[in-house]
């Protein structure tokens, strides 16, 4: 089990598993309408998927700047997925 925390195929698992997620919820919101729609669905996602990206990084021992610039990538999704919630309709 610690070899699944080494060499970050925990994060994989775990980012297969927001995909499928993605799939999943996408094929809910195509056929009833119920749900978030596509473009919110895609940046809820990729920000937590960037969150686990750095978090890989940083348990793989990458360069700092990487876990920086996956980050830097989560808070840009996070910001886009604000805007998208927040902006007057």
């Amino acid at each position: 089990m610690v070899e699944l925390f080494d060499t970050g195929r925990i994060i994989d698992a775990i980012l297969l598993l927001m995909v499928l997620e993605g799939a999943l919820l996408y094929l809910v919101y195509r056929r009833s309408g119920w749900g978030l729609a596509p473009g919110t669905l895609v940046t809820t996602l990729a920000a937590g998927g960037f969150l686990l990206l750095a978090l890989r990084a940083a348990l793989t021992d990458a360069a700092w700047y990487w876990v920086s610039a996956w980050l830097l990538a989560g808070l840009a999704a996070h910001l886009a997925d604000l805007w998208q919630r927040l902006r007057p309709q």
